[in-house]
């Protein structure tokens, strides 16, 4: 068993930055994948970022301003998300899973979920 606790959500202004973590506890394997995922009001769950040993996968509406990364020693995945914009507003989630996937069921454990706010 896996818990993931983020934290690091707020409101900031378009353009603005903000710095999200998740922290993880229980049996936790070498090999665990990381994702986060985003929810707006009334839309799906979305795939954001993922970082395994393999390397990472972005989706593309945040290609070049997220950036994911994790320090497994410690147990702590970041999502650094630099110009925000409007449409990034939702509540954010990290997942842990087994293998690298941008689909939500895929992944076995979900941290609670931190809301980012970001105000035009």
């Amino acid at each position: 068993q896996v818990q993931l606790v983020e934290s690091g959500g707020g409101l900031v202004q378009a353009g603005g930055s903000l710095r999200l973590s998740c922290a993880a506890s229980g049996r936790i394997p070498s090999s665990i994948v990381m994702g986060w995922f985003r929810q707006a009001p009334g839309e799906e769950r979305e795939f954001v970022a993922v970082i395994s040993w393999t390397g990472t996968i972005y989706a593309d509406s945040v290609k070049g301003r997220f950036a994911i990364s994790g320090d497994i020693a410690r147990n702590t995945w970041a999502l650094q998300m630099n110009s925000l914009k409007s449409e990034d507003t939702a509540v954010y989630y990290c997942a842990a899973g087994r293998s690298i996937a941008t689909i939500a069921g895929a992944y076995d454990y979900w941290g609670q979920g931190t809301q980012v706010t970001v105000s035009s």
